[in-house]
């Protein structure tokens, strides 16, 4: 049985979890901006990155939340950008999937330098045990995120 959050602890980090939030939409709203999106571009372009395999539209609209319209919008700036491409599904050739285009990548490694640096200087502060514990509260965030907006 699970145990009882104490309304002080749960208030601790629901407010840091609102501040990591602001900051990481911050941050990734200035990595947008530099690559030539936006925000929400952005972030549609790393679900398809993420993707196991080539999304539709339909599937890119249930992970982000948006509409299939404002998808649509969102696929042809990206593909105009050079970042993913329309392609027809082999297997059901009325199905239009999004796969990532062939775009240089390293082009935009650079914005990332500065995450990547503090990144393994706040691990550094912490022990190899703590790093564990510390990933295994993400993963369960990520995994209860996941469930309650429909995400894998």
């Amino acid at each position: 049985m699970a145990q009882k959050v104490p309304a002080d602890v749960l208030t601790r980090f629901g407010q840091l979890g609102r501040e990591l939030s602001t900051i990481t939409v911050l941050f990734h709203s200035r990595v947008a901006e530099q690559m030539g999106l936006s925000g929400t571009d952005h972030k549609c372009l790393e679900l398809v990155i993420q993707a196991e395999q080539s999304l539709t539209a339909g599937r890119i609209a249930q992970l982000s939340g948006l509409s299939t319209g404002a998808v649509t919008g969102v696929i042809d700036r990206l593909e105009r950008h050079g970042f993913v491409r329309r392609v027809r599904d082999p297997h059901d050739r009325r199905k239009v999937l999004v796969e990532i285009a062939d775009f240089d990548e390293a082009r935009y490694a650079h914005l990332f330098d500065d995450v990547i640096e503090l990144t393994e200087r706040v691990l550094a502060r912490f022990t190899p045990e703590e790093w564990d514990v510390i990933e295994r509260y993400n993963r369960a965030i990520l995994e209860e995120y996941g469930e309650i907006i429909g995400t894998p």
